[in-house]
């Protein structure tokens, strides 16, 4: 996650509608689902950008769990998702997503 959207992210769960916010994350990879997941969660564990140290504790879903896939409409799935979801090699993405969740109990569902 860059510094520019960890800022961002940042400057809307210091604002009045945190509740409402959800982080939606699209890496395909392992480390890199994670890391995001722990960043909007317990915070920047490289400590290299503004939420270093920041606990936001936000709800965090990968974008192909089905929590999510289900509130997107079908032919936008289709047309940004659906090949995404072809080439994803195995479901350990959403599961390293899910682990973060479970562990901050941000959104654990």
């Amino acid at each position: 996650m860059d510094l520019a959207t960890q800022a961002r992210i940042k400057e809307l769960a210091e604002g009045e509608r945190r509740d409402d916010l959800v982080v939606v994350i699209g890496h395909l990879d392992v480390g890199g689902a994670e890391l995001a997941a722990e960043t909007v969660t317990a915070g920047d564990p490289t400590w290299a950008g503004p939420l270093a140290g920041v606990p936001l504790g936000l709800p965090v879903y990968h974008v192909l769990e089905p929590e999510v896939k289900g509130e997107v409409a079908s032919d936008a799935y289709e047309q940004h998702l659906s090949l995404m979801e072809m080439v994803l090699e195995s479901d350990a993405p959403l599961q390293a997503v899910r682990a973060v969740r479970q562990r901050a109990g941000a959104g654990a569902s």
